[in-house]
């Protein structure tokens, strides 16, 4: 009888060892590392990503073809996945416990079936029971869904093939278990082995997949990072549990762009998209109040009005602290020791906070000015005026520096009414700004400064 052979694979990276480590060499991360039975890899006489038998070919022989979507009715939800969704595709979705996957998810099976497909919907988590009751609620109904409360792979497989269904939903991938693996469901070799199995049956047989993932406490979808490598698309969904609105963003599409975000308010039939995300982020903005600029950012093809806001005060102890939410805490301090050399701010004594309202998290250079202003305003205690947006990079010598898409931005801000904006000087050449909102040209941090204030 053959020995059985043993590894140890750390549960936060998929790292093996032949033997036990209190902290993993590949990811940092203490005690992690689980006993699992070493099994010999299967080796698969098809290609995972077409289900067939690959061949080379000549590159211009190979013929394109645009990939079939389906549309649902939540147009936020199609904007993220590039269009709508593509058939055969694998998507998966993390996010905090109770944020809403599974409603987002139940609402898309009951408006999928509705286009005439099957929808199998397996839950390792909840009962057919509780699964109709949120159904219920959700006004979510059909002969073409079929809920199926399972986590054995083998009898989900025998199910797909006994009801060759069109869509299917996996909720969630940390609950299913694959038997012919000696290892305890949710481990690194059990995501890997079914994820790899529902790509499979995705290419092979054209099933669309949706899979649900847990996050970490770092934010992180757990188990291995294969899992995101070897899906089509990832999607994360975030908001705060305390508020309504939610924020689905994806960060890795095959098949359309990775700064899309569709912006849902939760509600008590379920999830309602927000068209008009602008007037929600700025609906509640005090007029005159200082600390507060409104940028125009970019999140894909969409512009975004966002407020900016900003608290300094003076420090009661010898580092001043900085605190930044939904803004990257580096570019923070890049812009406050740009604001104290360049516009002669004394901020080294300062403590500084700064938010993005409405729950959005902004990273990109053009929102660089306006979070100047804000801060400037907060420290000299002025406000700024309300029909005044602001959009530029800043570069280290104090100068601002052009950005991309800059009329979608301006129009955005006049169809909101404001007056005026600040862009970029360089950005004016080669376009014809709209004649109800006023374009102010800045070449300058100091220049900006002087003009608002």
């Amino acid at each position: 009888m053959a020995k059985t052979k043993t590894q140890y694979v750390c549960q936060n990276c998929g790292y093996i060892s032949p033997r036990y480590l209190g902290r993993c060499p590949e990811c940092g991360a203490w005690n992690q590392m689980v006993e699992e039975v070493a099994t010999a890899p299967q080796v698969k006489a098809f290609n995972q990503v077409t289900g067939t038998v690959a061949k080379p070919q000549k590159l211009t022989d190979v013929n394109i073809t645009k990939e079939p979507r389906v549309k649902t009715k939540l147009g936020e939800f199609n904007r993220v996945l590039g269009g709508g969704v593509v058939l055969g595709s694998l998507v998966l979705i993390g996010g905090d416990p109770g944020i809403g996957k599974s409603t987002l998810l139940l609402q898309v099976s009951g408006q999928l079936q509705a286009t005439g497909g099957k929808v199998l919907y397996v839950s390792g988590e909840e009962s057919a029971s509780q699964i109709k009751l949120r159904a219920d609620r959700l006004n979510v109904s059909g002969d073409n869904l079929y809920i199926y409360p399972e986590n054995d792979m083998g009898n989900i497989k025998q199910t797909i093939d006994e009801i060759k269904p069109d869509f299917l939903v996996i909720d969630s991938i940390q609950t299913m278990n694959e038997p012919s693996l000696n290892s305890v469901v949710g481990s690194v070799s059990q995501v890997r082995e079914i994820t790899a199995e529902l790509m499979r049956i995705a290419k092979s047989k054209q099933v669309t997949t949706f899979i649900v993932g847990h996050v970490t406490k770092e934010g992180n979808i757990a188990g291995p990072k294969i899992l995101e490598h070897m899906v089509d698309t990832v999607l994360y969904f975030e908001g705060d549990m305390h508020h309504t609105y939610r924020i689905l963003r994806s960060v890795k599409n095959r098949f359309g762009s990775t700064n899309e975000i569709g912006i849902f308010e939760m509600q008590g039939d379920g999830l309602i998209e927000v068209a008009n995300p602008s007037e929600v982020f700025l609906e509640e903005r005090l007029q005159n109040a200082n600390g507060s600029a409104v940028v125009v950012s970019m999140e894909g093809t969409r512009p975004i009005l966002v407020e900016i806001q900003s608290l300094i005060t003076p420090t009661l102890f010898g580092n001043a602290k900085r605190t930044a939410s939904g803004l990257d805490y580096n570019r923070v301090s890049l812009i406050m020791a740009v604001l104290e050399k360049r516009a002669n701010l004394m901020l080294q004594n300062q403590d500084a906070y700064l938010k993005a309202t409405g729950g959005v998290k902004l990273n990109e250079p053009a929102i660089d000015l306006a979070m100047a202003v804000s801060i400037a305003s907060s420290y000299k205690d002025m406000g700024v005026l309300p029909t005044d947006c602001f959009i530029g990079e800043i570069g280290l010598t104090g100068e601002v520096r052009r950005v991309n898409r800059i009329e979608q931005r301006v129009k955005e801000a006049a169809k909101l009414g404001f007056k005026r904006a600040f862009v970029p000087k360089n950005n004016l050449s080669r376009w014809e700004p709209p004649k109800d909102i006023e374009v102010v040209g800045v070449k300058t941090l100091a220049q900006t400064l002087k003009l608002v204030f």
